[in-house]
This record gives C-alpha cells, sequence and structure tokens, in this order.
C-alpha cells in the first residue's frame, strides 16, 4: 500500500509498506501500523479501504478498545482533509442517527457494512458517504442525505444523481 504524509519543512514523502492489520474486520490485512501522531506508540493506522493500494483513511489512537480518538479520511484529492475527533455521527436513509461504530457502515441497508463515511465540514455528523458504485451527499450540513451520485459504468465517475 502507497501513502503519503507531510513533513515539518512543509514536504511531503511517499511511502509504501505491505499491509499488517484488519481494520474493518473482515478478514483481509488492508491496513499498516505507525506511529503518525508522533506519540511514539503504533496505536495508528494507515488503511486502504476501497482497495486501489493507496491509503484512504488515517485512524489514530486505535487503542485495545478498538475505538479511534480521531481519524482522517482522503476525500478524493489525495489530501487529508477530512477529519473527525473520535467517532463520527451519521444519518441512516430513514432519517436515524447512528455512532459510526467502524470505518464502514450499512447506509444502504443492505445487510453489509460497505459505505465509508466523511466529515467534510468537521462538524462531527458525516455529509459524505462513498459505497461501490454510489455516494451520498448532505449538501445543505443538516444531517440528511440530499443526493445519491451512481456510478453505473464503474468508472468512477458519477453519471447518475437522484434523491437518495
Amino acid at each position: 500500500m502507497d501513502y503519503c504524509l507531510g513533513d515539518p519543512d512543509g514536504s511531503a514523502t511517499m511511502w509504501s509498506a505491505d499491509a499488517d492489520r484488519d481494520l474493518d474486520g473482515d478478514g483481509l490485512l488492508e491496513s499498516v501500523g505507525l506511529d503518525v501522531d508522533g506519540d511514539g506508540l503504533i496505536d495508528d493506522v494507515l488503511a486502504d479501504l476501497d482497495g486501489d493500494d493507496v491509503a484512504d483513511h488515517a485512524v489514530m489512537d486505535l487503542d485495545g478498545d478498538g475505538v479511534p480518538e480521531a481519524y482522517f479520511t482522503d476525500d478524493g484529492t489525495g489530501t487529508w482533509t477530512v477529519g473527525s475527533g473520535g467517532a463520527l455521527r451519521w444519518f441512516g436513509l430513514d432519517g436515524t442517527e447512528h455512532p459510526a461504530t467502524g470505518p464502514a457502515v450499512d447506509l444502504d441497508g443492505d445487510g453489509e457494512p460497505g459505505e465509508r463515511l466523511a466529515d467534510a465540514d468537521g462538524d462531527g455528523v458525516a455529509d459524505r458517504a462513498f459505497g461501490t458504485g454510489s455516494a451520498w451527499v448532505d449538501t445543505d450540513g443538516d444531517g440528511r442525505w440530499d443526493v445519491r451520485l451512481g456510478d453505473r459504468d464503474g468508472d468512477g465517475r458519477a453519471d447518475s444523481a437522484a434523491a437518495p
């Protein structure tokens, strides 16, 4: 897995490492244990949850209870811009509020936690969700999903938009 981290001088360094952790609990190694926050403990992980061999989640201080103190996601631009202290809250399609209990949730109700959450405005409530072939967006910041984007041809670009 490849990942890029900023250096104190403002530059950035690209790294590669073999996955050695299973962050999402599916039995497959998709994460690398590191000391990202500089506290001297290997209790942080960078994870590749979309399977493209590039880290897209950074989870900080993942201690024995399995609950991260903070996490960040790559918003798709290659920059660690989306973050939250502690776990995110998110709203299901039925409007019910949930705590995010891991890096993936079951937003679409198919029984599988396959959607990744992101908090673009940093308020602790997910306003982006990314699944296989779909993405959901809260456009007005009220915690409710306003638009569902679809990728029917699998090219990684949305080709449809509808109400969720």
